[in-house]
């Protein structure tokens, strides 16, 4: 094993996204860094498509129902903003690396995060075709945070601390990518990013027409955040939804959702914490998961099962000075 790969409590990376364990805000926000190709992608991800079916068997509909996208993510270009995430995330990996807190390839836990995202990747072609073009890339950090994000074009990463704090599972793991590839499959940070870009003109030209000042200005903006925060907990309620559908389908047990969310309601203390502060509250999230069990019960019943296991996260020797 490397001795090259530690703990860092104080992990210094720009573009991270802000919502822990959520959607990529700072991607939205459409902050990017200087153009640089990755040396972390994960090529053999690139050979998932060759595990999908060619032609989806006649359950494939069943499972959750989120409904269609949301125009939104039509006024900001696709291409535009998967390459302004594939910038920022090559741009945290490289610091990462700098700060010895990017594990090697032969991690055990980075092996595991890959081995589960190759099971399920096939799985995330219907719900946006575009996937099947994404350079997926797929890396373990070394913080304590309890944090995974997918950014769009299909960069996942997971930090150490979610991991080892919260002794997941692979069933566990599983419904955490689903979760985060769920974000970026539904385009929520395009979808955003068209609500922001809408509220703001809307703002502006009320303000106009109202004669308001600064003060206006500032209690519109505040309406506006209000708007935003909805948007931000349907976002999250539809990733849930997809995310346990993607598990099954991959043959992760789907009620492992439920089970992640009771972990992470114990490891606050029954609060939520700062950043779910524009999350559904636990225990709607729990019900609306148990809600849902049963239409993705039959798709983990006949999913196949995998065939690699692996062993619970162990504590990660801490980066000293």
């Amino acid at each position: 094993m490397s001795d090259g790969f530690h703990l860092v409590p104080d992990l210094q990376l720009d573009h991270v996204p802000q919502r822990r364990f959520g959607d990529c805000a700072d991607c939205a926000a459409g902050r990017c860094g200087r153009p640089q190709r990755s040396r972390r992608l994960f090529t053999g991800l690139l050979g998932a498509a060759a595990l999908a079916p060619a032609a989806l068997p006649a359950w494939a509909r069943e499972g959750v129902d989120v409904g269609p996208k949301s125009k939104f993510a039509g006024l900001v270009s696709a291409e535009d903003l998967e390459k302004s995430g594939g910038q920022q995330y090559a741009q945290m990996m490289r610091q990462a690396q700098q700060q010895k807190a990017l594990a090697p390839m032969e991690h055990p836990q980075l092996k595991r995060l890959r081995y589960i995202a190759q099971r399920i990747i096939p799985y995330s072609y219907e719900w946006n075709d575009r996937a099947r073009q994404w350079k997926w890339e797929v890396n373990l950090l070394g913080s304590p945070e309890l944090n995974a994000f997918c950014m769009p074009g299909g960069k996942i990463a997971f930090y150490y601390g979610i991991l080892e704090k919260l002794k997941l599972e692979d069933d566990e793991v599983a419904a955490i990518m689903g979760h985060e590839v769920s974000h970026a499959l539904r385009e929520h940070a395009r979808e955003r990013m068209g609500k922001t870009a809408t509220t703001n003109a809307v703002v502006e030209l009320g303000s106009a027409l109202l004669g308001l000042g600064n003060v206006g200005r500032y209690a519109a903006g505040m309406g506006a955040q209000l708007l935003t925060l909805k948007f931000s907990r349907e976002d999250e309620t539809e990733a849930d939804l997809v995310g346990i559908e993607l598990s099954a389908r991959a043959g992760y047990d789907p009620a492992a959702a439920v089970r992640l969310w009771e972990k992470m309601m114990a490891a606050n203390k029954g609060a939520p914490p700062q950043w779910m502060s524009t999350h559904p509250a636990n225990a709607t999230r729990i019900r609306d998961l148990e809600a849902n069990l049963p239409k993705v019960a039959g798709l983990y019943a006949r999913a196949a099962k995998p065939a690699e296991h692996f062993p619970i996260a162990p504590p990660l020797k801490t980066r000293q000075g």
